[in-house]
């Protein structure tokens, strides 16, 4: 058996997914268990915030079907939308929020032929210009959809750019662009990633979508996790293979990368680029032996 193990502290993502509401109260918050998790396990990481999460937030439909499979009251948002026409009738049959980001989308949806209405979540372009409605469209294409016998709730969504770099000027922006659009009568709003929701309570809205911190890592550079009161969820351990001594002037691992400018004591550890380690991570990475 491999001497690697990555070890999923559930405990911890509960606490963290409890942090994100305490930091915007009375707002409701999808986790996000995309990629499965963020590598953490979707299963383990569902079942931990069973009774904890208001909903959960994918990446596609078969992340959804995975999610609504041990779930079957939570309100799962799929971010991206259908990738196309044909994923819509499973969209409503597994009874999904649905993010409407691009025109394609929005008329494949007023085509569509659905055993019940979904929620919808139009995504407003707001500055990251990545996907997105623009703020005219939104405008032009909200009368119809509020009509629509395809639409339930018909809710705003956006995304942040730079709100891990705190004061840049791009997040005001985005900022504003969303709240010039809540004139229209939209039945609920979302904002904030995780660094929004942590450091700017403007975003809040009406749900938040905490992702990277759920997992216990900070958004930003010049905080550290532990000073936002998050948890981290995942350790990896494994024991050491090899210990071997390098004369000064030989070099350790691909590219010669590292080059003993003294007698040296190298230990080698079974983890590599193939059990997820990449291989560009800079060298200095700190490391616990013997405790």
């Amino acid at each position: 058996m491999r001497p690697l193990v990555a070890t999923i502290d559930l405990a911890a993502i509960v606490h963290n997914y409890q942090l994100a509401k305490r930091c915007a109260p009375g707002r409701q918050a999808f986790a996000v268990v995309k990629a499965n998790a963020y590598g953490h396990g979707v299963r383990e990481v569902v079942s931990a915030l069973y009774s904890e999460a208001d909903g959960f937030a994918v990446a596609s439909l078969e992340e959804a079907a995975e999610v609504r499979a041990m779930h079957d009251a939570a309100r799962i948002l799929l971010l991206e939308g259908c990738f196309s026409a044909d994923e819509l009738p499973m969209a409503a049959h597994l009874g999904l929020d649905l993010v409407v980001q691009g025109a394609e989308q929005l008329e494949a949806l007023l085509a569509a032929e659905l055993t019940r209405p979904l929620n919808v979540w139009l995504k407003l372009d707001s500055g990251m210009h990545r996907l997105g409605l623009s703020p005219e469209t939104v405008r032009q294409c909200f009368p119809r959809l509020r009509s629509a016998p395809q639409v339930a709730e018909l809710n705003l969504l956006s995304h942040f750019a730079c709100a891990d770099e705190r004061g840049h000027s791009l997040t005001e922006v985005q900022l504003e662009c969303f709240l010039e659009l809540l004139d229209l009568d939209f039945d609920q709003r979302s904002l904030a990633n995780s660094a929004a929701l942590l450091m700017i309570p403007a975003a809040h809205m009406d749900w938040i979508r905490p992702g990277i911190m759920l997992y216990g890592a900070t958004p930003f550079a010049d905080l550290a996790a532990t000073e936002l009161g998050l948890r981290p969820a995942m350790s990896l351990s494994a024991q050491l293979i090899a210990v071997r001594e390098v004369a000064p002037g030989e070099s350790v691992g691909y590219g010669a990368g590292w080059v003993a400018e003294r007698p040296s004591r190298i230990g080698t550890v079974s983890c590599g680029y193939a059990d997820g380690y990449p291989r560009h991570a800079p060298a200095g990475t700190p490391l616990w032996i013997g405790g």
